[in-house]
């Protein structure tokens, strides 16, 4: 990490309103976990943990729960400072990025990527070692997706960027699994299409509200090239589609009570809530009166909750 102490010995910024002003060491430090977007990282956490529990029917062992986390987390992280590399450019003109680390010269793409690489490699060698090849592969095979299919193919040239993209944040379903059984098997290709389903609302959501950003930088998010009506009837159509799979799950892992009742009782409230959403769309293209934020929020705290009865059926199962 002698690029952190190079940074923080050396690094000046241009911050937004002109000033000029040295980085400490520890707005350096606090530059490099930015890189790795800790927030991302918690959602994918979020849905391998549970699932760990789901394969064990149990409580898994603790040295393979850790490992698992931390070889996940690197590689999460490896992920999100590989974007931020390549996305410097329109990050420094978008709202809701321009404060990052690049942005603000605190640390150059050249330490980031550095330090993307160390995050890459330590994570494939914490899976080979202490998890099983098969994770590790996996992992690794989400990383390169995420950096070559999304952030470098897709996000600039379509429209069906996030749908394809939001692949690679499909994959700790699998890890998740694999990591406790060593295979793969329906019940976490499940889970899989579970989060594929999801991530359109929940980025749609996010890109009503800032598609001013994206339409300035010229990345073709559906809200920025569809009316908020189109992009609310699709966000409706996924989160049917999501919900129904979610459901599936029950058959096809041979649950308890616990897990379909829970997983019906969250999507008949999500769905109540994008249709709400729909419905402002076909008043007003205003974002105010939309409030896309109220559903991105709630599909967060959705998906943190489903895996969370995820984990909890085999435990409480009835």
């Amino acid at each position: 990490m002698t690029h952190v102490g190079q940074s923080a010995a050396a690094a000046e910024r241009q911050d937004s309103d002109g000033a000029t002003s040295r980085a400490s060491f520890r707005d350096v430090v606090a530059a490099y976990v930015g890189l790795t977007k800790p927030r991302v990282i918690e959602l994918l956490l979020l849905t391998t943990v549970p699932v760990m529990f789901f394969a064990e029917r149990g409580i898994p062992p603790l040295g393979l729960v850790a490992a698992t986390v931390v070889g996940g987390a690197f590689s999460a992280g490896s992920a999100s400072v590989f974007n931020c590399v390549y996305d410097r450019d329109i990050d420094e003109q978008m709202r809701r990025t321009r404060r990052r680390a690049l942005p603000r010269h605190i640390v150059s793409a050249r330490a980031a990527l550095v330090f993307g690489f160390a995050l890459a490699i330590a994570s494939t060698a914490i899976l080979l070692a202490w998890v099983n090849p098969l994770s590790a592969a996996l992992s690794l095979g989400a990383n390169a997706f995420y950096v070559f299919g999304y952030t470098m193919l897709l996000k600039r040239r379509t429209t069906q960027n996030i749908v394809w993209g939001g692949l690679a944040g499909c994959f700790p379903a699998l890890i998740g699994w694999t990591a406790v059984t060593g295979e793969l098997s329906w019940v976490p290709v499940v889970l899989f299409m579970v989060v594929f389903f999801w991530t359109p609302p929940h980025t749609w959501a996010l890109a009503l509200r800032y598609r001013e950003d994206y339409a300035n930088v010229d990345v073709p998010m559906l809200p920025v090239v569809a009316p908020a009506r189109e992009v609310g009837r699709q966000i409706v159509l996924y989160s049917w589609v999501m919900v129904a799979t979610s459901l599936l799950l029950w058959p096809v892992a041979d649950t308890s009570l616990v897990y379909p009742v829970i997983a019906a009782v969250l999507g008949a409230v999500f769905l109540v809530q994008a249709h709400r959403m729909w419905g402002r769309t076909k008043v007003s293209d205003d974002l105010a009166a939309i409030r896309p934020m109220e559903l991105f929020h709630s599909s967060n705290l959705y998906l943190t909750l489903l895996f969370v009865a995820v984990a909890l059926d085999p435990v409480l199962g009835l």
